[in-house]
C-alpha cells in the first residue's frame, strides 16, 4: 500500500518537473525568437493580385492575433467564412434537407444527379465551412459536372477529431444513394479535400476500401495533410516560405517536442501515428486513381510527395502536380489567382483521363 502510494507520488512530481523544465525552456526559446522572418516567394509578389492574396493570408493571422481560447476559433472560423462574401457563385447552393448529414450541395448549371463529389473542407480541424470553401466546390462542380456535397462535419475543440472523421463517413455512405434530386445511386463519385480535409480525405478512401463499399472512381487532395506534424517543427523545410502556415508553425516550434506531443494527443484525442491522423502511416494499396496538388513553397510538399511515393510503391495510381511559389491551398483564391484557374484546369484534365480509364 505505501509503495503504491510512494510510486503515484514519484509519478505526479516527475510529471510536474518535465512540465517546469518544458515551461523554462519555452520561455528561453521564445525570448531568443527573432519574430516573424517568414518570407514572401518572389513570384507572389509580381502582381497586384498575388499580393492581394498574401494580404488576405495575412489577415487571417491579424484576426487571431493576441487572441486565445474560444475567442481564437471564433475568429479564425469568421474570418474563413468571410472569405466568400462577394463571391459570384455560378452554382446553386441547396440545403441537403432533413434526415441527412450536415452540409450543402453546390450544383453548377448542367451538373448531373448521378455524378457526385463529396468535398472535405480545410482549416486545421478547428475552422473553415462550407460557406468558406465554395470557392473550390463552386469551381468543382462546373469542371466536373456534378453535384458537390460540402459536408459540415463536426470540429475541435468542442468534438473529438474522430468525430469529424465520422462525420465525413457518414457523408459517404449518405451521398452513394443520395442526389440532389433524392434517393439515387450514383454513377461517378470523387472524394475531394484540401489542407486538414484532405487529411480527411486521404484517411477515408483507405477506410472505404477496407469497409468493401463502392470505392470513388477518383479523390483529389489539395495542399494536404499526410502526416501529424509534431518533431522538428523548426527544421521543416519551406517553414520561411509558407505565408499560411508557417507563423503558427514558428510558435508550436518553441514548445518542446514531448509536452507538443502530449498536448496533441490531449487536444486531438487520437495519436499522431495513428492512421486516422496520420494518411501516410497507413496501408496504402488498392486506392483509387488520386490526384495531390501542392505548392513548392509550403510546409506539407514534402509529406504529401512521400505519401505519393509510398502509395504507388503499393501499386495506388497517386500522381503529384506541384507549384512554383503558392500559397497554402491556393485555390480558394479563385478567380483571382491565374494559377488556382490553371490548377482546376488540371484536374478536369485529370477526372477526364480517369473517365476515359488511362490513368
Amino acid at each position: 500500500m505505501m509503495f503504491g502510494i510512494a510510486w503515484f507520488a514519484m509519478m505526479w512530481f516527475g510529471l510536474l518537473m518535465v512540465v517546469l523544465i518544458a515551461a523554462v525552456v519555452f520561455f528561453l526559446r521564445r525570448r531568443q525568437d527573432g519574430g516573424n522572418d517568414i518570407e514572401v516567394p518572389g513570384r507572389l509578389q509580381q502582381s497586384e493580385a498575388r499580393q492581394q492574396v498574401v494580404e488576405m493570408v495575412r489577415g487571417m493571422h491579424r484576426a487571431t492575433e493576441g487572441l486565445r481560447g474560444r475567442a481564437r476559433v471564433k475568429a479564425l472560423r469568421n474570418y474563413m467564412d468571410s472569405m466568400s462574401d462577394g463571391l459570384e457563385l455560378a452554382s446553386e447552393i441547396r440545403s441537403p434537407g432533413s434526415d441527412s448529414p450536415g452540409g450543402e450541395w453546390v450544383i453548377a448549371p448542367g451538373a448531373k444527379p448521378e455524378r457526385r463529389i463529396l468535398y472535405i473542407h480545410g482549416g486545421s480541424w478547428v475552422a473553415g465551412s462550407p460557406r468558406s470553401h465554395r470557392a473550390i466546390t463552386d469551381r468543382l462542380s462546373r469542371l466536373a459536372q456534378a453535384c458537390v456535397f460540402a459536408v459540415d462535419y463536426r470540429l475541435m475543440p468542442e468534438n473529438r477529431y474522430l468525430d469529424g472523421v465520422i462525420d465525413c463517413r457518414q457523408a459517404y455512405r449518405w451521398m452513394l444513394g443520395n442526389s440532389p434530386e433524392g434517393q439515387t445511386p450514383a454513377d461517378f463519385v470523387v472524394v475531394a479535400g484540401d489542407s486538414a480535409g484532405g487529411s480527411h480525405a486521404l484517411g477515408l478512401i483507405a477506410w472505404i476500401r477496407d469497409q468493401g463499399l463502392q470505392p470513388p472512381d477518383a479523390a483529389i487532395a489539395l495542399s494536404p495533410s499526410t502526416e501529424l506534424m509534431v518533431t522538428s517543427l523548426g527544421k521543416r523545410a519551406n517553414l520561411k516560405t509558407d505565408v499560411m502556415l508557417g507563423p503558427t508553425v514558428k510558435k508550436l516550434a518553441r514548445i518542446p517536442t514531448p509536452l507538443l506531443w502530449w498536448a496533441t494527443v490531449l487536444g486531438m484525442r487520437v495519436l499522431p501515428t495513428s492512421p486516422v491522423a496520420s494518411p501516410l502511416r497507413g496501408k496504402l494499396h488498392n486506392l483509387p486513381p488520386t490526384l495531390i496538388q501542392v505548392s513548392e513553397s509550403e510546409m506539407l510538399l514534402e509529406n504529401a510527395q512521400r505519401y505519393a511515393e509510398k502509395a504507388r510503391a503499393a501499386g495506388s495510381p497517386v500522381e503529384v502536380q506541384t507549384w512554383p511559389d503558392m500559397v497554402h491551398v491556393w485555390h480558394i483564391f479563385t478567380p483571382l489567382l491565374p494559377e488556382a484557374e490553371e490548377a482546376f484546369e488540371h484536374i478536369g484534365e485529370f477526372l477526364s483521363r480517369v473517365e476515359a480509364g488511362s490513368t
